[in-house]
């Protein structure tokens, strides 16, 4: 399994668009530049969100394949990982879908949208041991403790297989309702800390809003990796707008540099 990098940029998302910043990027070669941007500013990978032609959030895998090849041909060796997000659009079946026909090397999958009930446990498990099977890692999404501790059940169950598990922690939320804070962190990567078993786990964590670039930098300090980017945050850690998301991840590239965390 190839380990998530230090700092991953998550540089548009499902549901943002050119009236949340004009720098979020909508099209393919849009996406593709500002990979390019970011990866200059020091990211070492992407969390790629696609659009059909109306701009609206897509699980289409053959555009999925277009950006993964054209940023391996742009970008060699950088991490790519692609969304299985549903955003209210799409399903558990979908997502299924569009992973069996793409086979990615990395997917993000969001444990409550994987696995919205008991009645779905039977086709989450059988997707988690193909792509097992068939070399696609997979990143669990975890948006609260509650989803994490569920998430480490499946794992001593076997309904996710193996020893080794990619995490993603979601701090916050669109709406502001829920404030990120990095005191936290520590509470959240508790139960990973306490498991019971010969695994590993990599885990990351986003943060929304503001607080997104404190955040992170906690995350570093506690041996876990960063994704920023304008998914989560179109803010500077000074509270002013970001020109785009290479601003963002060059302010963390630059504090975690100065602190030793990369």
């Amino acid at each position: 399994m190839r380990e998530l990098p230090k700092i991953l940029v998550a540089p548009n998302g499902a549901r943002r668009d050119k009236s949340a910043h004009p720098a979020l990027p909508i099209t393919v070669d849009e996406l593709i530049e500002t990979c390019r941007s970011c990866a200059a500013a020091g990211a070492g990978g992407v969390h790629a969100h696609i659009r059909d032609d109306a701009g609206r959030h897509s699980l289409d895998p053959h555009r999925y394949s277009d950006v993964v090849t054209r940023l391996a041909d742009e970008l060699p060796g950088w991490f790519v990982q692609v969304t299985s997000e549903t955003a209210g659009r799409f399903n558990a079946a979908d997502q299924r879908e569009m992973i069996r026909a793409l086979r990615p090397r990395s997917v993000s999958v969001a444990v409550r949208e994987f696995v919205p009930d008991a009645s779905a446990l039977p086709s989450a498990r059988e997707i988690y041991h193909w792509a097992s099977e068939n070399g696609v890692v997979i990143q669990h999404i975890c948006y609260s403790k509650d989803e994490l501790e569920r998430l480490l059940g499946y794992i001593s169950d076997e309904t996710v297989p193996g020893t080794s598990h990619q995490v993603q922690l979601v701090l916050g939320s669109y709406d502001g309702k829920r404030i990120s804070r990095p005191e936290d962190i520590e509470p959240f990567i508790k139960p990973m800390q306490d498991f019971e078993g010969n695994m590993s786990f990599d885990w990351m964590l986003c943060a929304f809003g503001q607080e997104e670039t404190d955040c992170l930098l906690r995350a570093l300090e506690l041996g876990g990796k960063a994704r920023i980017g304008f998914e989560n945050s179109l803010w500077n850690r000074s509270g002013s707008r970001a020109r785009d998301n290479a601003e963002r991840v060059a302010e963390l590239t630059n504090l975690a540099g100065k602190r030793g965390l990369i």
